[in-house]
């Protein structure tokens, strides 16, 4: 497909997934192109952009193009210098191989997340991200009418595997430094489309008004359908790549089969809003403050 402002979309996945053909993001890009792209986000969920190079100046602003950032993140250290960008870092024990949606234990999660690939290995250390509305699609109708109804408790305070080394037990320790937990509706109506998704994943911990055995199946039962094969894109990196993705529908996941090998990859958010569920009823903090610190889409 060809865009009106000249460049090339190429979908890499059935239900999600394309790359963006044609566009230099080193350059200042048209207010068109920009809308373009938007478009494209909103309908295709995730978008690589291959062979960019940029430096983090790059990347910032690129990913202001779709809105105020936050800082890295509400608790873990951000790259020297550069208070919006986080590292992602193998050899740090940042192994994010569980599906999650980037940082919804906080009242206003990332409106959406850039990933640039600078250290990629050999083999292994790719990216899954799955459309969580065609998850919601997916659900026959009784459970899709029971999850319309459910809010589901985030924490960034879980079960966390043991840490492989101190550097990954320092990573945890620095994760949970300041706990927060927040309710969000289980299904989210996106603020642009409209559309429904679970959003649900690693840091949602319980169902509301429900025990820990309920809640935990009927999170499973939910999340089975995320991550169907059908509803997921593999980006298989290279050195320079840029990958885009709306944190409002989508999860994600980066399988730990790459060893001892380096991966390094710098994130930049771009700041959300409060999600909504099917009444319109907004997410709630439990625990914790509003992260004013982390997000100026805070309210």
């Amino acid at each position: 497909m060809t865009t009106s402002t000249g460049f090339d979309i190429r979908r890499i996945g059935g239900r999600i997934g394309a790359e963006i053909l044609g566009v230099d993001l080193s350059t200042d890009l048209d207010p068109g192109v920009v809308t373009e792209i938007n478009s494209a986000l909103l309908e295709h969920k995730a978008l690589v952009f291959r062979d960019q190079h940029l430096d983090d100046a790059g990347q910032l602003r690129f990913a202001s193009l779709f809105g105020d950032l936050t800082t890295a993140h509400p608790t873990v250290p951000s790259v020297d210098g550069q208070p919006n960008v986080l590292p992602v870092d193998g050899d740090e024990g940042i192994r994010a191989n569980q599906w999650h949606t980037d940082v919804t234990f906080v009242r206003t999660p990332p409106k959406a997340s850039t990933l640039r690939s600078i250290v990629i290995p050999p083999y292994g250390g790719n990216t899954l991200i799955a459309n969580s509305a065609a998850a919601y699609r997916d659900l026959p109708e009784p459970l899709r009418e029971l999850a319309d109804k459910l809010w589901a408790v985030h924490s960034n305070d879980y079960d966390y595997a043991a840490p492989k080394n101190e550097k990954a037990a320092e990573h945890r320790r620095r994760f949970v430094s300041r706990k927060y937990r927040t309710a969000h509706p289980v299904v989210r109506v996106h603020p642009e489309t409209g559309e429904r998704g679970l959003f649900i994943g690693g840091f949602a911990r319980s169902i509301d008004g429900l025990g820990p055995s309920e809640s935990r199946d009927l999170l499973r039962i939910f999340q089975s359908y995320v991550t169907r094969p059908e509803n997921i894109v593999r980006v298989v990196w290279a050195p320079g790549d840029l990958v885009l993705f709306d944190n409002r529908i989508t999860q994600h996941y980066a399988p730990d089969d790459y060893g001892d090998l380096p991966r390094l990859l710098h994130r930049v958010t771009v700041a959300g809003d409060v999600p909504a569920g099917v009444d319109g009823t907004l997410s709630h903090v439990v625990e914790g403050d509003e992260a004013s610190h982390y997000t100026p889409a805070a309210a």
